[in-house]
């Protein structure tokens, strides 16, 4: 079993009232080897300037979090099946939407691979293969559904 941790960090300032709406959503995400990145909530959702178009925003970093373990499953199907990837890309898009309960969620995400190859290239049925292993193998496509726990200290 593993256990990870992110901290998300937000601060309201003195001045600002809070009750009224009017706060900015910007805050900090910090990762284990210290790892800091500026998060906000997307101007989708929270009209700026109550948000910010910079930061990384939930919703960005939820198809990434998807694109990325995607990926990182394809890699090691193809390095055991002993083709050798040269460059692997990804532009994924993620739909949000009300789900069939009415509520708004992230309903579908469309991964876009390219992925170059050094040497001999799996033909489109064996690629079209391993990419489905990867969807099956990977840790946050077989979460999506996760149960959320809020535990308040």
């Amino acid at each position: 079993m593993s256990h990870y941790q992110a901290t998300v960090l937000w601060q309201r300032p003195p001045d600002i009232a809070f009750t009224d709406g009017r706060y900015s959503r910007v805050h900090l995400w910090r990762f284990d080897g210290g790892v800091e990145l500026p998060a906000s909530a997307s101007p989708h959702v929270v009209p700026l300037p109550f948000s910010a178009e910079e930061p990384v925003d939930p919703e960005e970093a939820y198809v990434a979090a998807l694109a990325s373990c995607h990926m990182l499953t394809f890699l090691s199907i193809a390095a055991k099946r002993r083709f050798v990837v040269d460059h692997y890309s990804d532009t994924a898009e993620g739909v949000m939407e009300k789900n069939g309960d009415g509520r708004l969620a992230v309903t579908r995400v469309v991964l876009n691979p390219r992925v170059a190859y050094a040497g001999p290239a799996p033909d489109r049925a064996v690629e079209e293969a391993m990419h489905h292993a990867a969807h099956e193998q990977c840790f946050l496509a077989n979460s999506v559904r996760t149960t959320i726990d809020t535990r308040l200290a």
